[in-house]
């Protein structure tokens, strides 16, 4: 497919319907285009570290941050074993009065290193999503988590940012710069294609193994 954005293909389509089908189509190329190998990594990375009893920490600005919460949400209650929870999982932009209160006092660009120094521990997970993979205080919170000696796992688009060069884990949707939609339209996906296999894996067996 050649190098394509939403402006152009608005530019090329006449009528509503030949936008839409074409958006869809761009979405699929850049579905079919994602590292699998990666996700499985990833996958499973997620699923040998809870097992070890840790914890799942995820973070990112905007439309970003809603994916964090997203991910978070699916993470903690999505994927059950039976009826009980084997993943535990925060998102550090849920508590709004926390970060107002750090955004605030020391600046927005500090906003997850505060928290990550007070919960984060050895062989935490967390997982920083930017579409820019440039946000500096995603990138800080990676660099804390990494020298704390956690697992840092980026979901980023464009040219992959920063992000990209220092994550142990990178699932890069490539884009020309500027596609926010698209790039979270698949940040989106693999939430849901991630929690979902680990939920459908796990319940397998009838019981829960303690």
């Amino acid at each position: 497919m050649p190098k394509r954005n939403i402006k152009k293909i608005y530019k090329k389509s006449s009528q509503p319907t030949d936008y839409f089908r074409e958006y869809s189509k761009y979405l699929f190329h850049l579905l079919a285009n994602l590292n699998f190998n990666t996700i499985e990594k990833v996958t499973k990375i997620i699923l040998e570290k809870s097992k070890q009893g840790k914890t799942v920490f995820l973070a990112g600005n905007g439309g970003s941050a809603a994916t964090a919460s997203h991910f978070a949400n699916d993470l903690s209650h999505g994927v059950l074993l039976k009826t009980k929870p084997l993943i535990k999982a925060v998102s550090l932009i849920d508590n709004i009065p926390l970060m107002t209160a750090i955004s605030n006092d020391d600046g927005y660009e500090k906003v997850f290193t505060h928290q990550i120094r007070n919960l984060f521990k050895k062989g935490d997970i967390l997982i920083a999503i930017s579409a820019s993979g440039n946000s500096p205080n995603v990138v800080e919170a990676v660099k804390l988590a990494k020298k704390i000696g956690g697992v840092t796992i980026g979901l980023v688009g464009f040219d992959g940012g920063k992000l990209a060069k220092i994550c142990d884990y990178t699932i890069h949707v490539r884009t020309e710069k500027g596609q926010y939609g698209p790039v979270e339209d698949v940040h989106s996906f693999l939430n849901h294609m991630i929690t979902s296999y680990l939920s459908l894996s796990l319940n397998k067996k009838k019981k829960y193994e303690k």
